[in-house]
């Protein structure tokens, strides 16, 4: 039975047709697979779409997640939708063996993701902010952070989000006015506040990775002067909605300051 969520011919033509992804298995980095792990993980993850993230896409959006100013309470299929995805081992997929990912090729892992993205925007949002967060760590941060934040994401016990909006600004990256200010022990502090930063808060992982865009005092005008602070899920956060930019109800909307 052919999918309703995408056509897996049209992705293989993309794939293999156009793009001839196959023939990256010709470099070092990618020498481990072969269009038969690529096409692993494409089947897998239409496996996991169709049946953890598709059936509750419009009981999530009919029941929004709720705050008591304690626990956030959503339904609890998103969290069964964590789980099974974070056991298929696919949030580092693209990743490098060297910090536990599977290192495929980007692309292949992109097709692969368009399959979750597609049977259930909002739930794939959390794994899209923690892969995205796990990235950039990984290419800019230090042993300690991967050891730190990374690896605990990779094995789904953390989960990951970025906090750039702000009430005056938006998400207008050059006007934000939240500061980090260094301290001598060559950690920062923050001062300011956030604003509608999806997945902030919720219960399903252990601890959550704030990335915090901030600006460095002295630094220069617009975007040339901010900075990427990391922090573990230690702000005082409050509801603040929940609906997206794009127009989903879903994800868990927060205000952090």
């Amino acid at each position: 039975m052919k999918s309703l969520l995408l056509s897996r011919r049209d992705l293989d033509f993309l794939l293999y047709e156009w793009l001839k992804v196959d023939e990256l298995t010709g470099r070092k980095r990618f020498a481990d697979h072969s269009r038969e792990t690529f096409d692993g993980v494409l089947d897998l993850s239409e496996q996991l779409a169709e049946r953890y993230f598709a059936p509750h896409n419009k009981k999530s959006d009919a029941n929004e997640p709720t705050f008591d100013g304690q626990t956030v309470t959503m339904v609890p299929e998103v969290k069964e939708a964590w789980d099974a995805f974070v056991a298929a081992d696919l949030i580092g997929m693209s990743m490098a063996e060297s910090v536990g990912g599977a290192q495929l090729p980007a692309v292949v892992a992109q097709a692969a993701f368009a399959w979750i993205a597609a049977a259930n925007v909002s739930t794939s949002g959390y794994l899209m902010l923690t892969i995205a967060n796990a990235n950039l760590l990984t290419k800019f941060g230090t042993p300690e952070q991967i050891e730190t934040y990374v690896k605990p994401m990779l094995a789904g016990r953390f989960s990951g989000t970025m906090a750039l909006s702000e009430t005056q600004a938006g998400s207008s990256l050059a006007d934000v006015a939240t500061r980090a200010e260094p301290r001598a022990d060559g950690t920062y502090r923050l001062f300011g506040s956030k604003m509608w930063i999806s997945g902030a808060e919720h219960e399903m992982t252990d601890n959550i990775v704030n990335l915090v865009l901030a600006k460095l005092p002295g630094g220069p005008p617009g975007t040339k002067g901010i900075t990427a602070e990391f922090r573990f899920h230690e702000f005082q956060s409050s509801f603040c909605g929940n609906s997206s930019p794009a127009g989903c109800r879903r994800p868990r909307l927060s205000s952090l300051s």
